[in-house]
């Protein structure tokens, strides 16, 4: 993790998400081999992009949220703006596609 990205848990999640800019928000798993794959493009996003907030849920020590938001595959990256969600994306997806589903956000 770096320092561009946001730990959440399920303690956490609703103050991250009612933050004052958008989130994205990972939920991803240690052993879900795309959401690896998805971890280092985010993090490159992270650092290049200060208009959303991009935080990491990981669903198997923090199931609370990922329930609360009917997430039931991985990945699924979920951006919130004033803690309501505006985007789900689900599956794992390259950089320029990524980019693209979120420009009018970036």
């Amino acid at each position: 993790m770096s320092d561009n990205t946001v730990t959440a848990t399920d303690a956490t999640f609703t103050e991250i998400v009612n933050g004052d800019k958008p989130v994205l928000v990972d939920f991803w798993a240690e052993w879900c081999g795309p959401c690896r794959m998805v971890a280092p493009i985010l993090e490159e996003m992270a650092s290049e992009h200060d208009s959303i907030a991009i935080a990491k849920l990981n669903v198997d020590e923090n199931p609370q949220a990922a329930m609360q938001h009917d997430v039931m595959s991985i990945p699924t990256m979920i951006l919130f703006q004033d803690g309501v969600e505006k985007k789900r994306l689900v599956g794992a997806r390259s950089k320029a596609a990524l980019l693209d589903e979120l420009a009018e956000f970036i």
